[in-house]
């Protein structure tokens, strides 16, 4: 049996100039090619096929009742050319984020809307999570990218280091212990605090800190966030000893933020999987995070 023989797109480009221009100069003239190469792709497509496409008449070329039919078969491919050779249609790449509270809320909802308004085409669903649920809709492809301060080592999500600071204590303006440049753990003995609850790791390693150095300071309230705490250390309820990232940024006009002398120390990461490539759009979105980071000065690059 005979080998069928395959396609060539440069005889069809040919054969397609010359129903399109009528001549075998125009349809060179328009393909950038010398009339003999036309004439040669043309008796080509014809032997390889056993058609005759074109009749001599009159000193002219006339296409036959064949060449107007594979002519006409012609037409899916080539605007399916046209369509790739066209300009690109504009497709609207999305990022899936989630984050705890306390980066989402100012912080992350900030970099997004900046990050949205330098990138028209391109959209991010926020979402707001515990830790755990960050590291398991990573899991479950249910997101991109996690912004997290928990070192949490799970087979399948790398962690990406973005910031790393010391622990700092908030305290309302005109606080007894503002004046002091540096606060020991001995500071807080007996003093009004507001505390994380115990679900936090950080809760534990502040209280073993504490009761290292004999101080007992009364927790006046507990609560699930740094932001939380600093807001009613802003009311005056008591001081708060937290991550500075990224709370001091919003509220360094409002409260005073001293060092913390103490072993506690905290990283921001991004947290991604290490099964699946972060898209494009991820990968922006981290440099975008990454260069408009305020500065201050309790954190540093990680």
């Amino acid at each position: 049996m005979a080998q069928k023989q395959s396609h060539s797109l440069s005889e069809y480009q040919a054969f397609r100039a010359m129903m399109e221009s009528g001549t075998t100069m125009a349809a060179a003239r328009r393909l950038g090619l010398s009339q003999s190469a036309i004439s040669r792709a043309v008796a080509s497509l014809e032997s390889r096929t056993d058609r005759t496409l074109f009749e001599r008449e009159a000193g002219r070329l006339r296409p036959t009742e064949e060449a107007v039919r594979l002519n006409r078969r012609l037409d899916p491919l080539f605007e399916a050319l046209d369509r790739i050779d066209g300009p690109a249609e504009p497709v609207q790449e999305s990022l899936r984020v989630i984050t705890p509270p306390t980066y989402a809320h100012r912080f992350l909802v900030s970099m997004v809307s900046s990050f949205l308004q330098a990138n028209p085409n391109f959209f991010v669903s926020l979402e707001v999570n515990t830790s755990d649920e960050v590291v398991r809709g990573l899991l479950e492809d249910r997101f991109d990218l996690g912004v997290m301060g928990v070192e949490l080592s799970r087979s399948g999500v790398r962690l990406m280091p973005y910031r790393a600071s010391s622990a700092v204590c908030a305290m309302p303006v005109g606080h007894r212990l503002s004046q002091m440049d540096v606060i020991h753990p001995r500071d807080l003995d007996g003093e009004p605090m507001i505390a994380l609850t115990h679900r936090h790791a950080r809760r534990g390693q502040l209280d073993k800190v504490l009761h290292a150095a004999g101080a007992h300071p009364r927790i006046v309230a507990e609560v699930s966030t740094s932001f939380a705490a600093i807001d009613m250390a802003k009311e005056g309820l008591g001081l708060a000893v937290i991550n500075p990232f990224p709370v001091v940024h919003y509220r360094a006009q409002e409260l005073v933020f001293r060092p913390f002398v103490s072993p506690l120390e905290y990283r921001t990461y991004f947290a991604v999987s290490d099964q699946r490539p972060l898209p494009r759009i991820g990968r922006a979105f981290i440099r975008h995070v990454r260069l408009h980071t305020p500065v201050d000065p309790f954190t540093t690059r990680s």
